[in-house]
């Protein structure tokens, strides 16, 4: 897949999945604008890409909750670049949270991972459309699995998913795709952000791999090498579509069984 001369933007690049997409694009040759809100992660994963590929990523320290950030992140990139190919919606937050701690929560995450999500994409699309471009948000299994515990987290991930397919048919017209990928369990740094001790990811984390039918978690890495295909124009036929890459987790009784479990490790971790 060769992504030479096009230019892609990707939020949440400074860590976890965004970070690996970043480097996955580097090595298709692509025109990098790295979006994060940690500027030291976000520098190392700039020089990371520059090794692969000789081409400096325009990073842009930004917060998708914040407006002027949102204008920013697109009008520096269209400056530097002049045109944008591909946006990947990476950037998102969990907390562990049920409806009983309240409505903070909810708001919390819904501002970044729906509304914040929303607000660039919009910025975004004139410049997608000239392209005829496409987008690819990065959504979860959650989005289509209750865990009570994570409540909040799911329903965004849920929403993500409706805007992923009423944004292709809008869109369609236009010949632009949007597609999201749906994680599982990966190896990031998604649970430690949630508040999980590296010793509590990682006994966990071991748990998934064990009880999951490939017997193994994804890693970033696969994740983004699924990013970088739906983004391709190896795809030019799939849009609308909320791909799972989850090492068999949603086959049947094996999800229920295996989020039972999980849910009950979670909720005796001493946070």
């Amino acid at each position: 897949m060769d992504f030479a001369g096009k230019v892609v933007l990707i939020t949440g690049a400074s860590s976890g999945i965004g970070a690996a997409s970043a480097l996955r694009f580097a090595k298709a040759s692509a025109k990098l604008s790295i979006v994060g809100r940690n500027t030291e992660n976000l520098i190392k994963v700039a020089e990371n890409c520059e090794e692969e590929n000789g081409l400096k990523p325009l990073s842009i320290v930004a917060d998708i909750t914040i407006e002027e950030d949102v204008i920013r992140i697109v009008t520096e990139t269209i400056e530097h670049y002049g045109k944008i190919d591909v946006l990947v919606n990476n950037a998102g937050i969990i907390l562990m949270a049920t409806i009983q701690d309240g409505v903070e929560p909810l708001d919390r995450i819904m501002e970044t991972n729906v509304r914040g999500t929303y607000m660039l994409t919009q910025r975004v699309i004139p410049f997608i459309e000239a392209t005829k471009g496409n987008i690819v948000n990065v959504s979860s299994v959650l989005s289509t699995t209750p865990l009570t515990c994570v409540t909040p987290y799911c329903m965004s991930k849920a929403a993500l998913d409706s805007f992923t397919k009423c944004l292709a048919l809008e869109l369609a017209n236009k010949g632009v795709r949007v597609n999201s990928v749906n994680p599982g369990p990966a190896r990031t740094n998604f649970f430690t952000t949630a508040g999980l001790s590296d010793e509590h990811r990682d006994a966990l984390l071991a748990g998934f791999a064990s009880s999951l039918p490939l017997k193994k978690i994804c890693e970033g890495e696969d994740v983004a090498e699924l990013i970088v295909y739906l983004a391709s124009d190896k795809a030019s036929c799939i849009t609308g579509s909320c791909i799972v890459i989850d090492c068999g987790i949603n086959l049947g009784k094996v999800k229920t069984l295996l989020y039972k479990k999980t849910y009950s490790r979670i909720i005796n971790f001493d946070f």
